[in-house]
């Protein structure tokens, strides 16, 4: 893996700082705290992995959740990226909802651990 980028939304946090992983597993990291920030470096950057959280809000008018803004962008830039879905387990339904119109291709639920993490992008590496 050379020179592959990696996109982190954290909007919430509430768990380790990941970036030394994704580093050590030779990802070019960049770190964003909103879906705009992401939007917006989405237009010049073609990343290999996106990693976000999901979350539901009855206050988003025209979407389920956080999530769709960005999806909607990766899918419309045809980004060829592995999104990776931190989520708590209440919102797995809201989730699924999306999953019917956007790639998803890893979750995992909180509380994210380094390994289970590393686990996976190492699994969507070898894909």
């Amino acid at each position: 893996m050379k020179d592959q980028e990696l996109l982190a939304l954290v909007e919430l946090g509430g768990y380790p700082n990941f970036v030394p992983l994704y580093q050590r597993l030779g990802y070019v990291v960049e770190m964003v705290n909103s879906v705009r920030k992401a939007q917006a470096w989405l237009k010049s950057h073609r990343p290999s992995v996106v990693v976000a959280e999901f979350y539901a809000d009855p206050q988003f008018r025209d979407r389920i959740s956080n999530l769709e803004s960005l999806l909607a962008t990766v899918q419309r830039y045809d980004i060829e990226a592995q999104v990776v879905v931190f989520i708590d387990k209440p919102y797995l339904e809201h989730l699924e909802k999306v999953k019917t119109r956007y790639a998803v291709h890893a979750v995992l639920n909180y509380p994210i651990d380094e390994v289970s993490l590393q686990r996976v992008l190492e699994q969507l590496g070898a894909s």
